[in-house]
């Protein structure tokens, strides 16, 4: 049976994993029993270009005119490639394989250094040994596929395809694009090379699914030429087949969207979660249902641009929408880079990850930088832990991939701690990350819960690192809380990443080097792992752009464009020049990810006078000593992951008198543990350990605990509880959550 609905992905976004857009709405469209396929173009494209045919055909075709710039190579580096081709041709096919995961014995030829030609990315190796340190076989091997791909991405951006990226393609014509001049000019010039290798595929997809409609995700700036072209290829080829474009691009940038000239490429372009969109639009197109009742979909009705929203159908709830499904996709085909030293960005690149999302929106959303009056922030639901259980296990059995990225704006403490109970109940072998706000419900039992469940790492944004700009920002978390919270997951073997922002509006030249110095502290005091700075962007549909002169800014032109509408460009007459600390705070934090230069004054990282910091030395150090003593809340719920203990009663004779006494041993997976207590107290610890376990439906708070040891006649719980019980079965499992 033939496809309703064709769902794509166009070139690109990652080369590990597929974004995950068209296999939620497939999932959805199942629950709907509307046919679909999907396709991972972007992959496709890859797959077809670097393979010993498409290098073949790539070279043969370089150096062939010599009046076209294009294929003229002009730097010493490109002609270095162009001469080395056989080597080229003759070792992709073994190269994709390996990253691929099917081939990993060729780990060992690719580190003996002889096998790949090398090109101008390898003059990078001598710089990164220190960053990476003594990697292992396969770990080597896979950066040094990575570099020699990326050569031959250098060669295809000099001399074919000035686009051309790995993760983005003409990323340039779509970001800031508040015209649709450009990017329609570029339209109307000849398929480039990637573009033709596009058609091709696209072609051979159209006639195998013979779609009604293709609806095309464009998550990014740098998905949006190549969906244009996708969508003019269809129009020109099968006129008859309706085109839609949806997903994180359009949702931020299209909202004032005007030009008629889209409408030559699109029939339809839906804004927000597209469940509810995506249905109206096949009941449309199968003629159920008119135009004028379409849900949150710009279409052109008599030449001029139209927004409709007048369906009476509901948003799904995240109950309601269905598994994702992956089916369709060239799942095992995927390649797994490592690119730089940055052990967050790894996880992003490298490995296949399950894309799921606990919750929809974010449960916070108030912080100022960000779209929070747009609905995938605004509308918050969170999904219940036993159906993202079950989800998990669906797609464990579809995809056989046992990694799950949530893919949430930022976690909830609380649904994270039911989900990871629920994985420890149904005894499910997974590893997964998300992003979280670094707040203070993330005590150090919840995080080594979170870690007995399989997670990872965390996201979360430390952002400007400064109290002042924290408030705000209204991130609700100051440093101080932000540096126990990292300890807290650190401590538990969680990897832990920070989000940093340099540029937010009033921020001064002193605030960005006292943010710097919060960040190297946190770095030499070990809570951190991994960090990344962003340059602050005023974006139209956050609290900052909409209302600039609250935070003392201004934006520097009013004026709408008919295209995409998002990125503002903001006058501070406070704030400091951002842009000349750019380059010093990310060689600063490269450095200090891997230990170096801790010591080094902060001076040293600029090339002109910066200020002194004002932060007192220690004061992470000072932050993580403050701690107060140990009182669990009577309402924590307590949580046995340990083993049941094997009880041996004996008696003890102390001063003629013949005692009773309790051995409790208790073999963990990496220790033995014996604890000797008085008989009524080790029958009573004996009993209650199995009613915290995870088998039983409720678990006992606290409180509930304390009376049922008062209820078996015993005195000095408290005495008993944290003397003798709680430091030594903590280690083993013993949690308060």
């Amino acid at each position: 049976m033939p496809a309703t609905i064709f769902l794509i992905t166009p070139p690109f976004t990652q080369l590990n994993t597929p974004y995950p857009a068209t296999a939620y709405l497939k999932g959805f469209l199942n629950t709907k029993k509307i046919s679909s396929q999907q396709a991972d173009l972007g992959i496709e494209v890859i797959l077809s270009l670097f393979t010993r045919e498409g290098l073949t055909k790539l070279f043969a075709g370089l150096g062939q005119n010599p009046q076209s710039e294009i294929r003229n190579p002009k730097s010493a580096n490109a002609r270095r490639i162009i001469a080395l081709r056989d080597h080229y041709i003759h070792t992709i096919d073994a190269v994709i394989s390996f990253l691929q995961g099917k081939n990993p014995t060729l780990a060992h030829l690719i580190c003996q250094e002889d096998f790949l030609p090398e090109a101008s990315r390898f003059e990078q190796l001598d710089d990164l040994e220190w960053a990476f340190g003594s990697m292992g076989v396969q770990d080597k091997a896979k950066h040094l596929a990575t570099l020699y791909l990326e050569d031959l991405s250098d060669l295809i951006t000099e001399c074919v395809d000035e686009h051309f990226g790995f993760s983005r393609y003409a990323e340039r014509l779509g970001r800031s694009a508040y015209s649709f001049d450009e990017l329609y000019a570029a339209l109307r010039q000849p398929f480039t090379y990637i573009d033709a290798l596009l058609a091709e595929i696209l072609e051979a997809r159209m006639a195998s699914v013979q779609p009604r409609m293709v609806c095309i995700s464009v998550p990014f700036p740098g998905n949006l030429y190549s969906a244009f072209r996708c969508a003019q290829w269809i129009k020109t080829h099968y006129p008859g087949v309706k085109t839609a474009m949806g997903g994180g691009f359009a949702n931020t940038e299209l909202r004032s969207l005007s030009d008629p000239r889209v409408f030559e490429f699109f029939d339809f372009i839906t804004l927000d979660d597209g469940e509810a969109p995506i249905e109206n639009l096949v009941e449309h197109i199968e003629g159920k249902r008119p135009v004028e009742l379409l849900k949150r979909t710009f279409v052109l009705l008599d030449g001029k641009v139209d927004y409709i929203n007048n369906s009476f159908t509901k948003d799904y709830k995240q109950s309601e929408t269905g598994t994702p499904d992956y089916s369709d996709l060239q799942l095992d085909k995927y390649i797994s880079v490592l690119e730089i030293a940055n052990p967050m960005h790894r996880m992003w690149s490298d490995g296949r990850w399950n894309k799921l999302t606990m919750a929809h929106g974010c449960y916070w959303g108030k912080c100022t930088f960000c779209d929070i009056s747009l609905d995938y922030i605004k509308v918050y639901e969170p999904v219940a832990a036993r159906l993202l259980c079950d989800r998990m296990e669906e797609m464990i059995a579809q995809t056989g991939e046992n990694g799950f990225h949530f893919v949430d704006e930022a976690a909830p403490p609380a649904l994270m701690r039911a989900l990871a109970l629920e994985i420890l109940r149904r005894k499910l072998s997974v590893s997964w990350w998300t992003n979280i706000r670094f707040e203070k419900s993330f005590t150090r039992d919840l995080c080594l819960l979170l870690k007995a469940s399989g997670c990872i790492a965390v996201t979360g944004g430390l952002e400007v690192a400064s109290d002042r700009l924290l408030k705000l920002i209204d991130k609700g978390v100051t440093v101080a809380q932000v540096a126990q919270v990292t300890r807290n997951f650190t401590e538990s073997g969680i990897m832990t990443h920070a989000y940093l922002m340099y540029g937010f509006p009033t921020q001064t030249a002193q605030e960005t080097i006292d943010s710097l110095e919060i960040v190297r502290q946190m770095f030499e005091a070990g809570i951190l792992q991994s960090a990344f700075w962003h340059q602050f962007a005023m974006t139209a549909h956050s609290p900052v752009g909409l209302y600039p002169e609250k935070f003392g800014v201004r934006k520097a032109d009013d004026s709408q464009g008919s295209f995409a509408n998002n990125d503002i460009v903001h006058i501070d007459p406070q704030g400091a020049e951002h842009e000349k600390f750019s380059f010093g705070l990310k060689k600063s934090l490269l450095n200090f990810m891997h230990g170096i230069g801790l010591d080094y004054p902060l001076q040293d990282w600029f090339d002109f006078k910066a200020p002194r910091t004002q932060v007192a030395k220690g004061h992470i150090e000072s932050v993580l000593a403050h701690e107060n003593g140990l009182v669990i809340k009577p309402t924590a719920r307590m949580v046995w992951l340990g083993p049941q203990p094997v009880v041996y009663f004996y008696k003890k004779t102390k001063k003629g008198k013949a005692l009773d006494f309790a051995e409790l041993t208790f073999h963990a997976k990496k220790e033995t543990l014996v604890l000797k207590v008085e008989e009524a107290q080790g029958r009573w610890l004996a009993g209650i350990l199995p009613k915290l376990s995870l088998s039983q439906p409720e678990l006992l708070s606290f409180q509930q605990v304390q009376a049922d040891y008062e209820a078996a006649g015993l005195s000095g719980f408290e005495e008993y509880w944290y003397e003798k019980c709680w430091d030594r079965l903590h280690a083993i499992g013993l949690l308060a959550v």
